[in-house]
C-alpha cells in the first residue's frame, strides 16, 4: 500500500494554491494519530450527557490498538472523532503532528476518503450493488465521472486483488443478500482498504459474528497489520478480541481507566 502522506506542509487536499496551513508538530515521537484532551457531550432533551471527559490517546505508526469498554463508555464516539466523522467539543485530533479536526469541511472529506478506512459492525454494504461494485465505491466517490472512467481498469484490477486478498474472489458478482455475515464483513474490509488508507478504524468488527468467524476477521486484520504496516484502531467490548491487539486502552464513563501491552 502507498505510504505517502496526504498531509504535506502548506499543501493539504481541499486547499487552494495560495492557502497555507501552520505545522503543529508533536514532541519527538512516533505518534501517527492522537486525541488530545478530548471532551464530547450529546444533548438528550434539555440535558447534556457527557460522553468523553478529557481523553488522551496516541497511536504509533503501524500499531494495532484496541479500545475496550462497556456500552456507553465512549469508545465508539472516540473512534468517530479520530476518523473525523464527528468533532470534539473540547480538545484536538492530530495526524502526523498536525491538527485536523478544525480543517475546512472539504479537506476533512478528503482525509476521510484517502487517509482513513472504516469498518463497522453492520457492514453498510449497498444492497443493490454487487460485491465488486461495493468495494469500488470509495474510488467512485473520490473522483468525478470522467476521473473514475479514466482510471477504471486500474481501479477494477485493484478491487479484484483486494477481494482476492480477503478470500472472496469467487463472490465478485454476488450481492450482499447472497453473502454470509463473515463474507459481508470481509467485503466491508476490502471496501475500506481499496482506497489504500493509512489508518483503519474498526468499530466492533466481530460484534455481529459468531466466535469462529469473528476470529477469522481478527486474523485477517492482524495479517494486514503485519504485512503492510497498516495502523489499526479497533473498538470492542470483548476482552478476548481486545487482547490480540498490540496494546489495549480501556474506557469507562468517558475516561481512560488503563492501558496494557500485548504479551
Amino acid at each position: 500500500m502507498t505510504r505517502q502522506s496526504v498531509l504535506e506542509p502548506n499543501s493539504l487536499p481541499g486547499m487552494g494554491p495560495d492557502e497555507t496551513f501552520p505545522i503543529e508538530t508533536l514532541p519527538m515521537s512516533d505518534t501517527q494519530i492522537a486525541a488530545i484532551a478530548i471532551e464530547k457531550a450529546y444533548a438528550k432533551g434539555r440535558i447534556e450527557v457527557p460522553v468523553l471527559r478529557g481523553v488522551d490517546v496516541r497511536i504509533r505508526h503501524g500499531e494495532f490498538l484496541s479500545i475496550i469498554g462497556q456500552s456507553g463508555s465512549g469508545k465508539s464516539t472516540l473512534l468517530h472523532l479520530l476518523g473525523l466523522l464527528d468533532a470534539p467539543d473540547v480538545g484536538e485530533i492530530h495526524l502526523d503532528g498536525q491538527r485536523i479536526d478544525d480543517l475546512p469541511a472539504r479537506t476533512r472529506d478528503e482525509l476521510r476518503n484517502r487517509v482513513f478506512g472504516f469498518v463497522f459492525q453492520f457492514y453498510h454494504l449497498l444492497p443493490e450493488l454487487s460485491l465488486l461494485e461495493n468495494v469500488l465505491s470509495p474510488l467512485m466517490i473520490r473522483h468525478n465521472l470522467w476521473g473514475y472512467w479514466k482510471h477504471r481498469h486500474e481501479y477494477v484490477d485493484r478491487a479484484r486483488r483486494m477481494i482476492e486478498r480477503v478470500g472472496l474472489g469467487h463472490r465478485l458478482t454476488h450481492r450482499p443478500s447472497e453473502l454470509s455475515g463473515g463474507e459481508m464483513q470481509r467485503a466491508a474490509i476490502a471496501r475500506s482498504l481499496v482506497a489504500e488508507p493509512r489508518i483503519l478504524l474498526a468499530d466492533e468488527p466481530t460484534g455481529n459474528l459468531d466466535a469462529q468467524t469473528g476470529q477469522e476477521i481478527i486474523d485477517l486484520l492482524r495479517q494486514l497489520n503485519a504485512e503492510v504496516g497498516l495502523t489499526i484502531v479497533m473498538v470492542t467490548h470483548d476482552p478476548k478480541i481486545a487482547d490480540q491487539a498490540d496494546r489495549t486502552v480501556r474506557l469507562a464513563e468517558g475516561r481512560i481507566q488503563g492501558l496494557s501491552e500485548a504479551a
